[in-house]
Formats: C-alpha cells, structure tokens, sequence
C-alpha cells in the first residue's frame, strides 16, 4: 500500500493535537534538534577526557536509555574501532572485563536495573560514566568520584533519547571506541528542524508521517528494521506501545525472512496487522531485494504495508531522521485515537507493584 493519504479528517494539527495532548509532548518531539544541540554542550561540560578501553564500551540501561547506546552502534557504523553494546538487564555481560567502559544511563537515576549495572562494574573495576537527571544514580556516581554527564530534566524518559544517544556517542569518542561526531551531529540537527517543518503540525495534511500514522490506525504495527535501522525499529515500537498504548513489534532483515515472515500466512485470521519496513539508502543490495519481496509476501495477508526511507547524508543523520518520524507517527496514532500520550500506563503500576 503507497504513502498516500485514505483520508483527511480529523486534522493533525497543533489544535487538534493540543485537545488529546494537555502536557504538551508534541513539544518534547519536536525539541528533538534542540536536544541534540543542547547534549552536545553538557557531554563537553563534564570534562570527560580521553582514555583507552580495549574492552570497548557497554552501555547499561533499560527502555529509551539503554536504545541511546544501540542508536549510537548503527550511527557509528563502520567507524567504531571497538565494539559498542547495550546492558539491559540486572547485571553486565559476562565479557565485561576491568579494559571495558560502561555507561550508566538512567533518565530519572532510580532505575533499578541500571544502578545494579553501575554496582556492578565499580566491583569489576570497569571505568564508568554515567548519563542521568539525577536520583540515586547521579548521588552515587558522585560520591564516587564518577563523571556525570547532566541530562535536562522535565522531560518524559522516552522523550530523552537525543541525550542518551548524544552521550553514548560521546563516551565512545572518549574511551577510544570511535571517532568524535560534533560535527556530523550540529549538520543533523541543522536536518532534523527541516524535518519538523515537513513532518510537524504545520507540515501538509498528506506529509508521509501524518499519512502512515493515519494507515496504522485500528492495526496491529510491526516495524521492521535492517541495518542501522534495526535499533531505530525497536524504537518505533516502544514509542507506539508507550504513547499510542498499542501492540507493536520489531523485526529484523534478513532473519525475519528465515521463520518468522511464515507467521504471516495466518495473521489475517487472528486481528489486523501492519508491517513498516525502515529503508536506508546504505543497505545492503540483497537487503533491499528482500524489502521488496517481503512486502510482497506480507501484503496479501494484512491490513496494510509500508516503507519509510531514512532522510540525510551521515549515518547520524539518517537513523534521527527515522527516530523523529517514529516519535511523530507515535504522538499522532494516539491522538486519532483520542489517548493521552503522557496519561499513567500499567508501566507506573508494575513499577509501584514492585517497589511495593
């Protein structure tokens, strides 16, 4: 199914959107180049230095925190000299050596798994940095004599993800597992305030973003990435299940090609599903071909298949082109369907139910 609008009504505008959106997320969207500029300035105010792990670097987090660090992988590429990994779980890996550094991050600085991953490689002697607002995570980062790089407060979590990703990118830089990116992340935020003119409120009615949103109304999405976009993927999907309150899910190419684009024969006779598949203009040949022929396949047993193409020049540049457009589709998909995008979800009550 082509990007093209099925209907116009209702109006995704700043109107519209500002009776479903009373604290203002759209905002916090569309700050996306203001982040990135701003995380740049507070990763250079913690005076982070320069040191080498031949370890690489291992970035502990959980949700959009943890994804800055995948993000940062796929906007590395073929430039990280050492492996760049994420930690999302109660522990580090067990290739975690004293030659690794770990980046804690932790918008709030409560989060417990991340300050389980900070206790963690202190005992293993691991060099630390850590990325937060605050909490218990920057306390004790502190009394250790730990870095901090300062993340703005007053955000959502998930709305974050420009600091975290700036972050990660810059400890890379720091530990020797990469090269500085300054440059390359002032073009991309230069890009993404074009993109906010075109995707944003006061982009055209038929803008791809307000269109695919609109598609995905009423379905169940899956998201597909591939390449650098296979991280931008997961974060489609945890933006729909956290904004939108819907079930969505990430998948991979080529390995989605191999068990799971089987499933598909059945999902018509079990709800309404969708596919996005995320391009990017560096994947591979055969990669390419088998967007094409997946979509084939997937489009004869669902509600609706899609392709969204990643928008600039740079690696950085393209996966925040994506990471915006997703954040967007997310905000508008639960506008149409009259749902607060910050209203308390079953995330807060697993959270107190825990701690309880």
């Amino acid at each position: 199914m082509p990007l093209t609008p099925e209907q116009t009504e209702p109006v995704l505008d700043r109107e519209a959107i500002a009776a479903i959106d009373p604290t203002d997320q759209l905002t916090d969207v569309l700050a996306l180049p203001e982040h990135v500029r701003d995380a740049l300035w507070k990763a250079d105010s913690a005076n982070l230095g320069e040191w080498d792990s031949p370890g690489g670097l291992i970035v502990a987090g959980m949700g959009s925190s943890a994804l800055g660090g995948a993000l940062a992988g796929a906007a590395l590429g073929d430039h990280a000299s050492r492996p760049v990994f994420s930690a999302r779980a109660y522990g580090l890996p067990a290739y975690t050596t004293p030659d690794t550094t770990v980046l804690c991050c932790s918008y709030s600085g409560d989060t417990e798994e991340t300050l389980a991953c900070f206790e963690a490689a202190g005992a293993l002697g691991a060099r630390r940095v850590v990325a937060t607002s605050g909490g218990r995570l920057a306390a004790e980062a502190r009394e250790e004599g730990v870095p901090v790089i300062p993340v703005a407060g007053g955000l959502r979590g998930f709305a974050a993800i420009g600091y975290m990703l700036v972050a990660a990118l810059e400890v890379a830089a720091a530990c020797g597992a990469g090269p500085h990116l300054t440059s390359e992340l002032d073009v991309a935020a230069e890009h993404l305030e074009e993109l906010v003119v075109e995707w944003g409120p006061e982009g055209t009615e038929d803008s791809d973003v307000k269109v695919l949103a609109r598609a995905l109304q009423g379905t169940v999405p899956v998201i597909v990435g591939a390449g650098i976009t296979t991280p931008v993927a997961h974060r489609w999907k945890g933006q729909i299940n956290r904004l939108a309150r819907v079930p969505s899910f990430a998948s991979e190419l080529p390995e989605a090609d191999h068990h799971e684009i089987a499933g598909w024969e059945r999902a018509e006779d079990l709800g309404r599903f969708s596919a996005v598949f995320l391009d990017d203009s560096d994947l591979h040949p055969r990669v390419l071909a088998r967007i094409a022929l997946t979509r084939e396949i997937v489009e004869r047993h669902s509600a609706g298949t899609h392709v969204l193409t990643s928008r600039g020049q740079t690696a950085v540049e393209r996966v925040l082109s994506l990471v915006l457009a997703g954040d967007l589709v997310a905000l508008y998909l639960a506008v149409l369907q009259g749902i607060d995008p910050a209203a308390p979800s079953c995330v807060e009550q697993l959270k107190g139910d825990l701690q309880g």
